[in-house]
């Protein structure tokens, strides 16, 4: 039996997405994935049966892009611990230059690894020293936006790409070789065997321009199944 869908509430009901609005912010992505639903009849049931998706917006910036590599190949649980140490440790908050500040000891301390420590400060060097302008890749093509954070030591294509979904809101980003993902449009579309990226982007070449709204749903409806608010992440190794 499903339930009734609940749209999350617009203060202005009957209207446009804005030009301006956040693409992926609660009502941009409702509105995204009842246009979806209209296109995809497995997506519209599942939709129906477990409602909408929780936004996934996260703040642009060094912070977001550093946790993104801090939770790969970590469990949800142990990656927020490790996140909530180094929250303490850089306080008030998360920066380039107060990460660099923290020696091995205090990295070792808070949870991370002599690889991800390298990555870290890689990642912190070229942010404080501007090699790396952040701003730009939220204006930038997409294309090298995925190529510019992909070329850092520890940030393959996978973390670019959840990086330009959830930070920069880019509404047709599709982390295609995510494996929860995989797993979700397996189960959404009732295939034998779990689709590879090819596949993937062959079964979400109708949702352009909103492939990251389904994306945030594949997640929604992945979570829904496996009925695990602890469940490892799953995505592949960058």
């Amino acid at each position: 039996m499903t339930s009734e869908r609940i749209r999350p509430r617009d203060p202005c009901p009957e209207r446009a997405v804005t030009p301006h609005e956040h693409p992926l912010s609660e009502f941009a992505l409702a509105a995204a994935l009842d246009r979806l639903a209209e296109r995809d009849v497995d997506l519209a049931q599942a939709l129906a049966s477990i409602g909408y998706p929780a936004p996934r917006q996260r703040v642009p910036g060094f912070a977001t892009l550093l946790r993104i590599m801090v939770a790969q190949q970590v469990s949800t649980r142990s990656a927020a611990v490790i996140w909530a140490r180094l929250e303490a440790a850089c306080a008030p908050l998360v920066s380039a230059e107060r990460f660099l500040a923290l020696d091995e000891e205090a990295l070792r301390a808070i949870g991370l690894s002599r690889q991800k420590m390298a990555y870290g400060r890689g990642l912190a060097e070229v942010v404080a020293s501007g090699a790396l302008d952040l701003d730009a890749l939220a204006t930038g093509p997409e294309d090298a936006a995925i190529l510019t954070i992909s070329s850092l030591h520890g940030f393959g294509r996978w973390s670019a790409e959840i990086y330009l979904l959830f930070a920069l809101g880019r509404a047709d980003c599709w982390p295609a070789d995510d494996l929860a993902l995989q797993i979700g449009m397996q189960r959404l579309k009732r295939l034998d065997a779990r689709p590879g990226r090819k596949a993937m982007d062959a079964l979400a070449e109708p949702w352009r321009p909103w492939r990251g709204a389904g994306a945030i749903f594949l997640w929604h409806y992945y979570g829904a199944a496996t009925l695990d608010d602890h469940r490892a992440d799953h995505h592949p190794r960058s």
